[in-house]
């Protein structure tokens, strides 16, 4: 019911008699109808194409479905390479599993030194006090009863070779009593000046080691014997501090190891997420575009020039944007401030489309901005009534005829029949004798070619229209 009136209306409009020279007032209706092109927006559930990752930043387009498409549910609308993501988490699992193992031995080896850090302290304590008691009893006792073992050792062979010597003389001048020496005692006195000859031989050979015992060997273990109880003792104290140092360093490399592990893991963890992101599918059937929706209007920008194959979006931008088939749809106007305030919320009209002109869809105004864009245009929300079986894709132009204003019975006189002056708004009237005169009236809404007066004339004066 809406449209015939509307359109009435504005046949009315058109029909109006040209104005020029002198005019007699009536009233009539009056309309103030605004024009203007809008575009077909979604209202309802939208999704965008926003790459928004975790840790990973490469994504290289290899597929996309073309702008304003149609598509189905399950359809890629876009999707990016991913043999260096897959390369990268297949060598950051096996990078993980060696720090696995290399933690695991780490808190073993932890372990294993806990464990034996007090036997193995002791142990160290035991050996220095070992080296320190053996040293002392070289010093006390062990050396001078070795120098005595050595002594006596020599005057055994010195008293050996004097009883030899000794023997060997008795045998000797036993024999020469007789005139005559036997076989045998030959052989007796041969074997006596052998025992006389190592007799000799030995007793060399004991101050040799006599000597080297005393001289060498003795000063030599007292050397080593000092030695070993003061690197015992240094070994001691050095174990007592490097073995708790060795469990805190150990200790800070299992931390650093479980650290870097758990740091491997999240990134994993991560870049694992960021791989669902390399395909984008359609949650259900409707149209792909390219670019975002920001204020009722599409914005692509730069962002236009990544989308294509080999091209890499920007990253957490919304770059796309799914409509669902299901989605509601309204229409959304950018308009000068004129039309901006001579609308007003609830205002019925009719939009076309191009091309689809006979078939008019009822809108109306349901949001007015308060406040100009920074393109100095307002924006103005338009709820329309879809017929049955017409389908218009977003981003679809229409051009949208809207009543803003409308009086059945006015006075209303062609906007150029004013004037305006010192005293305000004036139309010159002709008067009976026919001379005219400027009167002064009151405006009200103005339209594209006429004015409403509110006050100052009536219905059958005559005005002068230039």
């Amino acid at each position: 019911m809406l449209f015939r009136p509307f359109f009435c209306l504005l046949v009315s409009a058109l029909c109006l008699p040209l104005h020029g020279g002198e005019v007699t007032l009536e009233t009539k209706p009056f309309d103030v109808i605004r024009s203007f092109d809008a575009k077909v927006m979604p209202s309802g559930e939208t999704t965008y194409l926003e790459l928004v990752p975790e840790a990973w930043t490469d994504f290289e387009i290899v597929t996309l479905v073309p702008h304003g498409a149609k598509v189905a549910e399950g359809d890629v609308l876009a999707a990016f390479e991913t043999e260096d993501v897959d390369r990268w988490i297949e060598d950051k699992r096996a990078g993980i599993a060696a720090k696995e193992i290399a933690l695991s031995t780490a808190k073993r080896n932890l372990d294993v030194l806990q464990k034996t850090a007090a036997p193995r302290l002791e142990a160290w304590k035991r050996a220095a006090a070992i080296a320190k008691e053996e040293n002392e009893y070289f010093k006390t006792a062990r050396r001078k009863t070795s120098e005595q073992r050595a002594d006596q050792a020599l005057l055994r062979a010195e008293w050996r070779l004097a009883n030899e010597k000794e023997e060997l003389d008795q045998l000797q001048q036993m024999y020469a009593a007789d005139d005559l020496t036997e076989q045998t005692e030959e052989i007796i006195l041969t074997r006596q000046k052998n025992s006389v000859q190592d007799a000799e031989l030995a007793l060399s050979l004991e101050k040799l080691d006599h000597k080297r015992t005393r001289e060498v060997q003795l000063p030599r273990e007292a050397v080593n014997l000092a030695e070993s109880e003061r690197d015992s003792a240094v070994q001691a104290a050095k174990q007592e501090k490097e073995i708790p140092e060795t469990i805190e360093a150990t200790k800070l490399e299992v931390a650093a190891l479980q650290r870097g592990l758990e740091q491997e893991r999240k990134q994993l963890a991560e870049v694992e997420r960021d791989r669902a992101l390399f395909e984008f599918k359609a949650p259900a059937a409707g149209w792909f575009y390219h670019g975002e929706i920001i204020d009722g209007r599409w914005t692509t920008g730069d962002l236009v020039k990544t989308l294509m194959v080999h091209g890499k979006p920007m990253l957490k931008r919304k770059v796309a944007t799914f409509v669902p088939e299901s989605s509601e749809k309204h229409l959304v106007a950018r308009v000068d401030e004129a039309t901006a305030r001579s609308l007003a919320e609830g205002a019925v009209g009719v939009t076309t489309f191009p091309g689809l002109e006979d078939a008019p869809v009822e809108a109306s105004v349901s949001a007015i901005a308060v406040s100009p864009d920074l393109d100095g245009t307002w924006r103005v929300d338009l709820a329309a009534k879809w017929p049955e079986g017409l389908s218009v894709p977003v981003g679809s132009q229409a051009h949208v005829r809207i009543v803003a204003y409308h009086k059945d019975a006015t006075i209303a006189v062609a906007s150029k029949a004013l004037s305006f002056g010192a005293d305000g708004w004036s139309v010159e009237v002709k008067l009976a004798d026919g001379k005219t005169q400027r009167r002064p009236v009151t405006r009200g809404r103005v339209n594209e070619s006429d004015t409403e007066i509110l006050e100052g004339l009536e219905e059958g004066q005559v005005i002068i229209v230039p």
